[in-house]
């Protein structure tokens, strides 16, 4: 049995989900399309504990929560907020900032709202997904303002970001964006398996740290203009300026980047993102708010500048 479908405006959503009881049912049928199969014994008959949101099995009593292994667990905000903000984050187009999100959900407390944005961020990675392939343009970018020194790939103080996006004719298709640490050619060559397939042709410009592509597997091209992947980069880093005002924590960068990666993979699907992001949100805790702000505290903003200097090819 599939998985139940989504709604396909506000609308639907508003009456689908007007109440905790349909919010329920969704989940539980989300979690069990074939229906509820004890994970201890495999009986399928339960009773439903409501003040704890527990199925517990009728033969051998195994309770087992609705909720647990998601975003949601032992959250204190009812499921309802939960889904309000799980649309919110997938169909608003140009995303949120944590206090967009605070005033959307009438939410008092800025903590709160931060929390469930990079708990909902946390679900939009899959394990495991699907690595690209076919024609991939790979490059790196440079997250920062304008600094004196040495420009370039060797800019001092500035994010690292790599990304490949695979080619669909002539138009981009997928997108991975990951923070390094450098360009090195060993930082790259890990970039590329545990992104694009091997068998794959891979064009980047031609900087050294990609010369032993084709020793890995990848048929490898030169090519100076990379123009998805630089647009990739562009729109990017509008995103950050337009939404965030240009300024995210480092160590929050890779959420950030995490977030524009599922958005723009799913652009001709946003209301399909909706329900993605719960059924992914299935298999991920998500960060706490002392790992995400208390550790962050006082540490440097990753200052995004609409034209940076030193950066080639306009990346």
């Amino acid at each position: 049995m599939p998985r139940p479908d989504f709604p396909k405006n506000i609308f639907e959503f508003q009456t689908r989900f007007s109440s905790e009881e349909e919010c329920l049912k969704f989940m539980i049928e989300s979690r069990w399309p074939d229906g509820y199969h004890c994970p201890r014994c495999g009986y399928a008959e339960y009773y439903w504990k409501k003040e704890r949101k527990l199925l517990q099995c009728k033969q051998c009593g195994y309770q087992a929560s609705v909720t647990a292994g998601t975003v949601m667990h032992r959250s204190k905000m009812p499921l309802r907020a939960w889904f309000n903000a799980a649309y919110l984050v997938t169909t608003y187009t140009p995303g949120m900032s944590a206090l967009q999100f605070q005033r959307q959900l009438g939410e008092s407390s800025y903590k709160t709202a931060f929390n469930m944005l990079h708990k909902l961020r946390a679900g939009m990675v899959r394990e495991g997904r699907d690595r690209l392939n076919g024609l991939v343009e790979v490059d790196e970018t440079y997250i920062g303002g304008e600094r004196p020194g040495k420009t370039g790939r060797g800019a001092a103080g500035k994010v690292i970001v790599a990304g490949a996006v695979d080619i669909r004719g002539k138009y981009a298709n997928r997108v991975r964006l990951r923070v390094i640490p450098n360009v090195t050619q060993y930082t790259l060559t890990n970039f590329m398996k545990d992104n694009v397939e091997e068998g794959s042709t891979v064009r980047t410009d031609d900087w050294s740290g990609y010369n032993k592509l084709p020793t890995h597997g990848y048929l490898h091209e030169i090519d100076m203009e990379l123009i998805h992947i630089h647009r990739v980069f562009a729109l990017l880093k509008t995103w950050l300026l337009g939404t965030h005002h240009g300024a995210v924590k480092k160590q929050h960068l890779q959420a950030y980047l995490n977030e524009y990666v599922f958005r723009f993979n799913r652009r001709e699907t946003p209301m399909a993102a909706f329900q993605t992001i719960l059924g992914l949100g299935s298999q991920h805790l998500g960060p706490t708010y002392e790992s995400l702000y208390g550790i962050a505290k006082g540490s440097p903003l990753a200052w995004v500048h609409p034209n940076p200097k030193g950066v080639r090819n306009g990346s």
